[in-house]
């Protein structure tokens, strides 16, 4: 009765399927590839001149001063012009070749509005640096009061 009994166990073991084990060690790899690039800060300096809307008389109607370039020019109401003005100027230094845009801000000075004119944008030159300079329009308004009037403003520039 035994050998009947264990030749059942062998006949039912052959007849139930046993899954397929993977091999050992089936992976496969493959690499990627990482950079960065670092450059050199943006900075901005501010040269020795400055924004300056020049030697006015006092209007007796509100006027306007637009200084491009060098030339500071009443461009609107009776102001007098007694000297002349100029643009103000900076410097920016960074990686070379680089572009970067270019934001300033205007301001108010003694009861006289100003805004400011600046290119959008630049490009740093293969030395490193560049500069550009910032006009501006002058509000004035009538029967201004005499006196020297002086105030700050912002530049920023930033990488493109």
């Amino acid at each position: 009765m035994k050998k009947i009994v264990l030749a059942a166990v062998v006949a039912t073991a052959a007849t139930i399927a046993v899954p397929a084990a993977a091999a050992p060690g089936d992976t496969a790899t493959t690499t990627g590839s990482a950079t960065a690039t670092i450059v050199a800060p943006i900075s901005i300096s501010h040269d020795a001149a400055s924004l300056n809307f020049g030697v006015l008389v006092s209007p007796s109607a509100a006027s306007q001063v637009t200084v491009v370039g060098a030339n500071a020019t009443v461009t609107s109401g009776d102001a007098v012009q007694l000297g002349t003005g100029g643009s103000d100027s900076f410097t920016v230094t960074g990686d070379a070749g680089r572009s970067f845009a270019i934001v300033t801000g205007g301001n108010t000075m003694g009861g006289m509005s100003f805004t400011t004119t600046a290119p959008a944008s630049g490009t740093i030159g293969a030395g490193g640096s560049t500069q550009f300079s910032v006009g501006g329009v002058l509000n004035i308004p009538a029967s201004q009061a005499a006196g020297v009037y002086t105030t700050t403003y912002n530049a920023t520039v930033t990488y493109n």
